[in-house]
């Protein structure tokens, strides 16, 4: 009898800290509703993953689809469109089945989530073992630092519609160190506002394509020959299936949900909307322009300069750099990762290692930095005295001269008389 009322009270305590957990979410949630840092920062709701997982969908890509289109023809472009959005959502659930089955498991040997972000590669390491880990990892890293480097060179194509001062080159640097701010997000929590803006500003960027194209009309001349070549038509299906492929943050973003459980259907229901987004500004725009967009993979090449054109850049441009705060954020979290290492043997503590961190940093820049630089000016400005400033040779032997030559002994001239 003792074990079954042991079991009995295991499970009622087990039923109570279960209970007591949800009313902790249900209190965090409403929390989240009516404090204002929440409501611009911290969120988790379904609304939140909704929002991030639409607004990770379509970005850059909005652009293309109409090139995608003169290289596919109408009707597969929007049969492909369709066919890839519902892979996406079914790959989608699947990933989110998985999650919720390695949580569970990992919450039953009493794991803590609290300051740990699940990642795919570690639900593939707890089903299927470290090599599934291994080619997870590789894959998604690699996935995610293209996207990010493809995120750059978007945002340069598209200033420099606005701006061509510059080389686009240029603007890939500068927007490579904007960009690069995003590593002071912390997790998918704080993409409340980002994700809401984001999703706003591609919905604008989307109807402006549309309503552009049909105010424009059709160009003179107009042909939708459709598919041409083999590799033309693979090419735009690839573009497209890029759109709605966006799975190397679906685990993080649904991790980042107070109710992780609710997430099964928010992948549809964002490519649902995303549908409404791409579907009308591919149409309009390929129907307007047909095969000149051959020779123009961006739209906004072929429509006028105007206010309403340089306000979709300008959107565009921020919305681009939210989408690449979502494809380097995994990557942040897999370099920490990496970096949880323990202190050295010599080290007793935590403590003991920031306090000779501390003595490093103070040390490089009072006797590195100071002491040594005014050394190094000081003699730099004492070389140039002696050497000039752009001396042949510098810090050189000095020649050697030449061996001096004894003059010949005047020679005698015989006078002729």
């Amino acid at each position: 009898m003792l074990p079954q009322k042991q079991a009995e009270e295991a499970i009622v305590s087990n039923f109570s800290e279960t209970e007591h957990e949800g009313k902790e979410e249900d209190k965090e949630e409403e929390h989240s509703m009516f404090s204002v840092k929440s409501i611009l920062w911290h969120g988790g709701s379904t609304w939140d993953a909704w929002f991030s997982c639409a607004s990770n969908q379509v970005a850059q890509v909005l652009l293309t689809l109409p090139y995608s289109f003169s290289q596919l023809g109408m009707l597969s472009g929007i049969l492909f469109q369709i066919f890839y959005g519902l892979v996406g959502s079914w790959t989608a659930y699947l990933i989110s089945v998985l999650y919720i089955e390695y949580r569970s498991r990992k919450e039953k040997e009493n794991v803590s989530f609290k300051n740990h972000v699940i990642q795919w590669f570690e639900v593939l390491d707890g089903l299927l073992g470290p090599y599934w880990k291994a080619l997870g990892l590789a894959f998604n890293c690699t996935f995610l630092l293209f996207g990010s480097v493809i995120q750059l060179i978007a945002c340069a194509s598209n200033i420099y519609y606005i701006n061509d001062h510059l080389d686009k080159r240029t603007w890939t640097y500068i927007f490579g160190a904007c960009c690069a701010t995003t590593v002071f997000i912390p997790s998918f929590h704080n993409y409340r506002i980002w994700s809401f803006l984001g999703l706003g500003m591609t919905t604008y960027t989307a109807w402006y394509l549309a309503i552009a194209a049909l105010v424009h009309g059709q160009a003179e001349g107009v042909t939708h020959t459709g598919p041409k070549k083999l590799v033309l038509y693979f090419t735009g299906a690839t573009n497209i299936l890029y759109t709605f492929g966006g799975h190397a943050v679906t685990v993080e973003i649904m991790h980042a949900m107070w109710k992780p459980q609710k997430f099964k259907y928010i992948y549809l229901l964002a490519t649902l909307y995303v549908f409404t987004l791409t579907l009308p500004s591919a149409s309009a725009v390929y129907w307007a322009f047909g095969d000149e967009l051959l020779n123009h993979s961006n739209a906004f090449s072929l429509l006028p300069k105007n206010g309403f054109r340089d306000a979709a850049v300008i959107l565009m441009l921020i919305h681009q750099f939210i989408t690449f705060g979502f494809a380097c954020t995994p990557l942040y979290f897999v370099w920490e990762k990496n970096a949880a290492e323990k202190p050295p043997f010599f080290l007793p503590s935590w403590t003991a290692m920031y306090v000779v961190n501390t003595f490093v940093v103070v040390w490089i820049f009072v006797v590195g930095f100071g002491f040594g630089g005014w050394a190094s000016m000081t003699n730099f400005v004492r070389q140039v005295d002696t050497f000039g400033l752009f001396a042949k040779c510098y810090q050189c032997k000095p020649p050697v001269p030449p061996p001096a030559v004894a003059a010949p002994p005047p020679s005698k001239t015989t006078r002729h008389h």
